[in-house]
């Protein structure tokens, strides 16, 4: 509630202070005499967090008849998972207590990868937990691991059972001895949460189809098309060529179902209590098998009201805040990451220590790849300079490439304050990132296109669209520019995410400098997705070619390591405070780190020529200016205008 001394306010907190009271002793009687020790700190992060969360979920489901039933359950959930808790995340709790922020330091570097298609299998990668120290990595992201439909998965993301791993990919004690090793190499294990819906398979599900009435309402359940038609009337569709509206007959039920991605994903019905706390139960057994971070898949759509377009609602964030209460509560080692690729103004308000304290920064990302293609950084300096800054204790995830394809989530406000409509804009990069813009360099594809208003986004690998598959495709005499042309855009847009605050991440492959692999359209299950064109097997001898400084592979390797060893050497880079510089050029882009008192100046040149900085833009830096670049140690020329090469970037202490 806004007003904590409001009437209501003081009611509801009299209120939290008599349950607390009274389920206390109910609460500790599930502790053993075993388990005694277990209980003081179990106690004290209940009086932290207990008024927080039953404000919340008073909110959610205070008009039940049976609120305090559910209260006390969600509550046994958490005393639950907290005696299970093995001895070693206890211990990682307490350490991650003891410094909550651990997730802003400079030495943080993630990287994101499919098992099979990295490693072929969760024993296969423990193999190459090596491979992971030698790039540096104390983050790692694995796409959907869990059991899902055989046919029906989209990816991963239909998932029937957030207690098994996938029998292809090995079992979840293999998961738990994968997170353990991870966890004594400093590495963080990160997996979805895909909790908006699961697959029609999921025991829910089944036992809905039986006729268990407590199944079924964890779902949205209609038995004929009029409350699907009046939600329809405000709701979009998102994948109109798989079903129409958000919503499918499902045979086995005889009735109609909320879908809003696939039909085969049936979205849960979050304003029942039970179906909450079940999902809390599932976040938690995943927290104790080791996983540090939840990626929270599609935030914007988990709840639902008449009358909206159920996308980015108020109780959305109240939900993600109980969840996240719970977890301090019950595992406060984990953490949340939010998935919200939505409006900008959207995207910020997911981000925060009591809500997600990580969030991916889907216009970082579009923004880099603008920046490549009208080598101009007039809209990045403009977006960056407005909507970088968060609310303390969250931190982005900056990335150039992810599993999914690239949506141009930039401002249309931001644009017209640039004089550019965002419309023909957009349109203009996907023509150029499909290379069909004469003179681009992109070689991409579009994904879910619409011929009439040329709307699409875009897949491919970072190297293909950075230009590298057309440059090896070259066999004139300026393949070489065109060859160095690439990798230096490919080493240009890591290093921003590198250094420009918060916790980068590597789409593993970018490393070296994986090409589009086109074979994805000789599978049927595959063909009509062209975001498989960016998600081939690793190439393991292409891999080996990394530490040969003659091999592509190897300058693109060597090239970032140097970037990512300056970023892992320098705590100026930690945290995530920045300040775009105003530089004269509109194709430089500059900003200012700064923490705990010292500061770091990076610049970096868009475009394809050289570019001189004034010496009227260093003016201010440079009396404490230390012309050694931090990434490749040569003396910068910092006394009076600064050259840029093309594609250039430098890295000064200021």
């Amino acid at each position: 509630m806004s007003d904590t001394n409001s009437p209501d306010a003081l009611w509801l907190n009299h209120q939290g202070l008599i349950s607390l009271q009274r389920l206390k002793p109910r609460l500790q009687a599930c502790f053993t005499s075993q388990a005694d020790a277990d209980w003081p700190a179990f106690e004290r992060r209940l009086n932290d967090h207990f008024p927080r969360l039953f404000h919340l979920l008073y909110q959610l489901y205070g008009r039940h008849y049976d609120f305090f039933y559910h209260l006390e359950r969600a509550l046994q959930v958490a005393a639950g998972a907290w005696l299970a808790r093995p001895p070693e995340l206890k211990a990682l709790d307490a350490e991650r207590e003891a410094a909550p922020e651990w997730y802003q330091s400079n030495r943080m570097l993630g990287a994101v990868c499919y098992v099979d298609l990295f490693a072929g299998n969760l024993a296969g990668l423990r193999q190459k937990i090596p491979y992971f120290k030698e790039l540096g990595l104390s983050y790692l992201h694995l796409m959907p691991l869990f059991k899902c439909p055989a046919g029906d998965s989209d990816g991963g993301y239909a998932v029937s059972s957030y207690r098994e791993v996938n029998p292809t990919l090995g079992s979840m004690d293999e998961l738990r001895a994968l997170a353990a090793e991870l966890r004594q190499a400093g590495i963080s294990l990160v997996v979805d949460f895909i909790f908006n819906h699961t697959s029609h398979e999921h025991e829910w599900a089944r036992r809905a189809i039986a006729g268990e009435a407590e199944f079924r309402d964890y779902y949205y359940v209609f038995p004929d098309r009029t409350m699907p038609d009046a939600y329809e009337r405000t709701l979009r569709e998102i994948f109109p060529d798989e079903h129409q509206g958000a919503f499918t007959f499902s045979p086995a039920l005889q009735q109609w179902v909320w879908t809003t991605f696939h039909s085969y994903q049936w979205d849960l019905n979050y304003s029942n209590p039970a179906a909450f706390t079940a999902m809390a139960d599932e976040m938690l057994f995943l927290a104790n098998a080791g996983v540090s971070v939840l990626r929270l898949d599609a935030v914007a759509f988990i709840w639902k009201q008449m009358g909206t377009s159920c996308e980015n609602l108020p109780m959305a964030h109240t939900l993600i805040q109980a969840f996240n209460s719970l977890r301090a509560i019950a595992a406060p080692a984990l953490l949340f990451k939010s998935e919200a690729i939505v409006h900008p103004d959207e995207v910020v308000k997911y981000i925060g220590a009591d809500e997600c304290q990580l969030s991916y920064n889907p216009l970082l990302m579009a923004l880099l790849w603008n920046s490549l293609a009208t080598r101009k950084v007039r809209l990045l300096s403009q977006a960056m300079r407005d909507r970088f800054s968060i609310t303390p204790g969250g931190a982005w995830v900056n990335y150039v490439r992810v599993h999914d394809d690239i949506g141009w989530t930039f401002s249309d406000e931001d644009a017209a304050l640039l004089g550019v409509k965002a419309s023909d804009h957009r349109r203009f990069l996907n023509q150029f990132y499909t290379g069909r813009f004469v003179g681009s360099f992109a070689r991409g594809l579009p994904f879910q296109e619409n011929p009439k208003t040329g709307d699409c986004r875009i897949s491919g690998t970072c190297a293909s669209l950075a230009g590298l598959e057309q440059a090896l495709a070259e066999n004139g005499p300026e393949q070489a520019l065109l060859v160095e042309h690439a990798i230096a855009r490919i080493l240009l847009i890591h290093s921003v995410i590198l250094s420009i605050g918060g916790l980068p991440l590597i789409y593993l492959g970018d490393e070296i400098g994986t090409l589009n692999d086109y074979r994805y359209r000789d599978d049927p299950a595959k063909a009509g997705d062209s975001r498989w064109v960016h998600r081939p097997y690793t190439d393991w001898s292409k891999v080996e070619r990394r530490n040969d400084p003659a091999s592509l592979e190897g300058r693109i390797f060597g090239g970032l390591r140097r970037i990512i060893q300056a970023r892992l050497s320098h705590p100026e880079l930690a945290g995530g405070a920045m300040q775009v510089i105003e530089t004269g050029n509109e194709h430089v882009f500059a900003y200012l780190r700064h923490t705990a008192g010292q500061r770091a100046l990076i610049l970096t040149n868009f475009a394809d020529q050289e570019q001189t900085v004034a010496s009227r833009v260093l003016q201010p830096y440079r009396a404490d200016l230390n012309p050694a670049d931090w990434v490749t140690g040569e003396i910068v020329a910092v006394d009076g205008d600064l050259k840029l090469k093309p594609h250039q970037f430098v890295w000064l202490k200021a």
